[in-house]
């Protein structure tokens, strides 16, 4: 699915809803709670911080679909397009960071 696609899948299903988008900094307070339980996941695998005997693993997949659909919520309400500004951010990194790392052979 391309973003634009997913961007509009988001919109699709909030559009149902009578409460639709909720507001700008409602949706970061989101995102804030989605990427820290993201960040949870991954210092439970990764990190120094070991689960409880009773929490279960949650799937980092699924962690991750949750901050992407936040990040979509918040594009759309923003009127962004995110192919477009992903792009303009790839255009950068190609160009400010192309001799920054040592390269494969």
């Amino acid at each position: 699915m391309r973003l634009s696609e997913a961007q509009k899948a988001v919109h699709t299903w909030i559009s149902q809803f009578e409460e639709g988008y909720w507001p700008p900094l409602s949706n970061l307070a989101r995102l804030t709670e989605e990427v820290g339980e993201l960040a949870r996941e991954m210092n439970h695998r990764f990190g120094n911080k070991t689960k409880r005997s009773d929490e279960a693993e949650k799937d980092l997949a699924l962690e991750l679909g949750d901050v992407l659909f936040v990040l979509l919520v918040i594009a759309n309400q923003q009127g962004i397009d995110l192919e477009q500004a992903l792009n303009q951010v790839l255009d950068k990194y190609r160009s400010r960071d192309a001799d920054r790392w040592k390269r494969l052979d």
